[in-house]
């Protein structure tokens, strides 16, 4: 080695999460239940994912904005409806739907079929969000629009005009 030469330590090789489809956190909200499939713990918390099955008929959460993450929404089945600001989009199997940080917006499955979407969060820390939700229920408090926007403010996230 020559003067000024430097060495470094060897880097670990990147880990690869694999989620089987049995496997990851389940988190249950109501009629709506989550399966967390990456919670940025594997990712440097820039992506967060998760599975979500909302029953027939399931009310979404009150319209909010972000102000820090975005989120994408991939309807794998059923019809979610997407309501941003005063526009309703029914979104079938397929659809795509990505919220950028500062857009009001709320999804519900209106139908009578249960509905299945992919969700994605950048940066991640969303997904404590519905964790957060799950130990107010397991505490014994409802989960009420009003609880949810309560815990949505930890994430940067407000309510609409009128959600409140």
């Amino acid at each position: 080695m020559t003067d000024g030469a430097k060495t470094s330590e060897p880097q670990a090789a990147p880990t690869v999460s694999v989620v089987g489809p049995d496997d990851g956190e389940t988190i249950v909200l109501g009629t709506t239940r989550l399966r967390v499939l990456e919670d940025g713990s594997h990712t440097g918390h820039r992506l967060g994912m998760t599975e979500s099955v909302l029953a027939p008929h399931t009310p979404g959460p009150p319209q909010h904005r972000h102000a820090l993450h975005d989120e994408g929404f991939y309807v794998v089945s059923g019809t979610v409806r997407f309501t941003v600001g005063d526009e309703d989009h029914d979104a079938t199997a397929g659809t795509l739907v990505v919220v950028p940080p500062g857009a009001p917006h709320t999804f519900a499955n209106p139908a009578a079929q249960p509905a299945v979407m992919l969700s994605t969060f950048t940066p991640a820390q969303y997904v404590q969000y519905f964790r957060d939700l799950q130990g107010l229920a397991a505490d014994g408090r409802p989960l009420t629009p009003r609880a949810a926007l309560q815990v949505m403010s930890r994430y940067a996230t407000e309510p609409t005009a009128g959600s409140a």
